[in-house]
């Protein structure tokens, strides 16, 4: 799971349902100075569970060594804010997953895709479908080129710009905000905070992907200008988005009537290159 924070660590046990699918509890705590906000868990931390059920089970199910590095590629998600309240105490999540394609390369490289269906206390929570892949060490070096040292790379990071209002992004704290004025409106210079303990209690060698699906919640929350959360995203990660070098996002609304929501499409370049897509329904509080 790659976590050096004990108190990072969200699952506690799994098990084997059948040859395909397995159960995995995680534990969410009944406070948390940046996944809880407002009453509510935030539905990225759903997202960290899953992430952290993968990393395990890609290990003790498929048997992919612990070196190979895990990459999404697709990510797509609803959630029932109303199972996400917090009620004051730790939340017990129950996550079932499949996994209906693994396809193995000659180089050793692996292809996944799962599925998850997640309840609390008996009540449905929310679903994911996740297309990632893990690669060997040293295909991910090649890959990776200059960038593949986490400690240079971080070392190289650009240091944060300021950060736009932190209410206006559903934050308390300016920590805690991802973006930063760029001058066109709805548009927003990626604020990277490598010393951030959610996000980096370890060194990565690029812009870790929780990052960038919190940044796209900020910005459909500052675009839509009004306290909302949201309940369903299908995200793109198409390219490794450096830390040296800026990265623009851009948000716009998209077709209305969603009984949801609002539909905001997020998308994020560096180096005048698409390196990121997201479509989120952003559900009004």
């Amino acid at each position: 799971m790659r976590k050096s924070v004990p108190e990072a660590v969200l699952v506690t046990e799994w098990d084997e349902i059948d040859g395909k699918d397995q159960r995995v509890t995680v534990r969410w705590p009944s406070e948390h100075s940046f996944h809880v906000q407002e009453g509510h868990y935030s539905p990225l931390l759903f997202v960290e569970s899953l992430r952290q059920a993968l990393a395990l089970l890609s290990h003790d199910v498929h048997r992919i060594p612990l070196g190979h590095r895990l990459g999404w590629e697709q990510l797509r998600a609803t959630v029932n804010r109303e199972a996400l309240r917090a009620d004051g105490s730790p939340a017990r999540v129950v996550l079932r997953i499949t996994h209906p394609s693994v396809g193995r390369r000659r180089l050793g490289s692996v292809r996944l895709t799962s599925r998850i269906e997640a309840q609390r206390a008996g009540v449905p929570l929310g679903t994911a479908e996740l297309d990632y892949t893990a690669h060997p060490p040293a295909l991910y070096d090649r890959l990776r080129g200059s960038h593949r040292d986490a400690a240079e790379a971080v070392a190289r990071a650009l240091p944060p710009g300021p950060p736009v209002p932190a209410a206006r992004v559903g934050r308390d704290q300016a920590r805690d905000v991802l973006l930063s004025p760029a001058g066109p409106p709805d548009t927003w210079r990626l604020r990277v905070d490598t010393g951030h303990r959610v996000f980096f209690d370890h060194p990565h060698d690029h812009v870790p992907g929780m990052v960038l699906l919190e940044a796209a919640a900020q910005a459909a929350r500052s675009l839509v200008g009004q306290p909302v959360t949201p309940v369903a995203f299908d995200t793109r990660f198409l390219r490794y988005v450096e830390l040296d070098r800026p990265c623009l996002l851009t948000a716009e609304p998209g077709p209305s009537g969603d009984p949801r929501g609002h539909q905001v499409h997020v998308t994020a370049a560096q180096d005048g290159r698409p390196v990121f897509s997201s479509v989120l329904i952003a559900a009004r509080h």
